[in-house]
């Protein structure tokens, strides 16, 4: 089974320095470097020291959702795994992800980053709460797979149209195209024999302050929400517990950061409606902390 490994870079030279060896070492068909804009050489670099390696430079920043699903367009072969520049790869990482791939309903395969496991998710007082569960050592459900060591069906990744750029320059973009996913009836594993570092020298926490971060973050939860929980009941109880937190003065930035989106979301949310198989309680049924 043939693999592409699609790998988005902003100023990310010394990570490349670093953690490219071993992914080639892992002997992918095809490596892909989306350069975000970057200013520290990183293009000139790659050319240089791996001329194997498919560049893709924006002539500016874009954002990591534009420039994985750009890599993703460009990529060659049916499996596509996502890696953070700043993942270690064990040179074994591939081989336990791809008999996965035998069966039609897998959307996605998460890598198992030291530290970590499978995600769990509940709705509950009007949001989502989430969480990893306890390790296996065998395959597990998972409610995401990570936008930054997973590997994904590229067919069905094309059929969600790739991560959704409202959620730009970061957060939720993988929760959402993992349930949208899972909407489908495609299913996520998470695979513990797949080993990796996430070293998270993040180039977020480097180039953005900490109100700028938690501002994105609570818009795009918000944005999450609003787009794909279509349970009448769920969404009710998600209404009543943010009016109760905006007459209380709190969320109030990111819920007039998520307004200026809402034109947009109506859509998205009647496409999910329309292209849905389970509906949002059939899958957080499924996980349990």
């Amino acid at each position: 089974m043939r693999v592409s490994i699609v790998i988005p870079n902003w100023n990310g030279k010394e990570l490349l320095k670093k953690n490219l060896p071993n992914i080639l070492e892992a002997n992918p068909n095809e490596v892909i470097v989306v350069d975000d804009g970057s200013t520290d050489d990183s293009v000139d670099f790659l050319r240089q020291t791996f001329p194997s390696i498919k560049v893709i430079s924006n002539p500016k920043n874009l954002g990591f959702v534009a420039s994985v699903n750009k890599g993703v367009v460009n990529s060659s072969n049916r499996i596509v795994v996502l890696l953070n520049n700043d993942v270690l790869v064990d040179k074994n990482f591939l081989k336990p992800l791809l008999p996965h791939f035998e069966s039609d309903d897998i959307f996605a395969v998460s890598c198992a980053e030291k530290g970590y496991s499978w995600a769990w998710a509940k709705f509950k007082n009007g949001f989502i709460t989430h969480g990893m569960g306890e390790p296996t050592i065998t395959p597990h459900p998972s409610f995401w797979a990570s936008g930054g060591s997973a590997a994904f069906s590229r067919e069905k990744w094309l059929k969600l149209g790739g991560m959704d750029e409202i959620y730009k320059p970061f957060y939720w973009e993988d929760v959402d195209i993992s349930f949208r996913a899972q909407k489908r009836g495609w299913k996520i594993i998470w695979e513990p024999k797949s080993v990796v570092y996430h070293q998270h020298e993040s180039t977020i926490g480097k180039n953005f302050n900490k109100n700028y971060i938690d501002l994105i973050s609570g818009r795009n939860r918000l944005l999450f929400i609003w787009k794909n929980i279509t349970s009448k009941t769920l969404f009710k109880q998600h209404q009543m517990e943010l009016l109760k937190l905006l007459s209380s003065g709190k969320n109030v930035r990111p819920f007039l950061s998520a307004l200026f989106y809402l034109p947009k979301l109506i859509a998205r949310r009647e496409i999910e409606k329309k292209e849905s198989k389970l509906t949002d309680e059939q899958i957080f049924d499924q996980f349990t902390s």
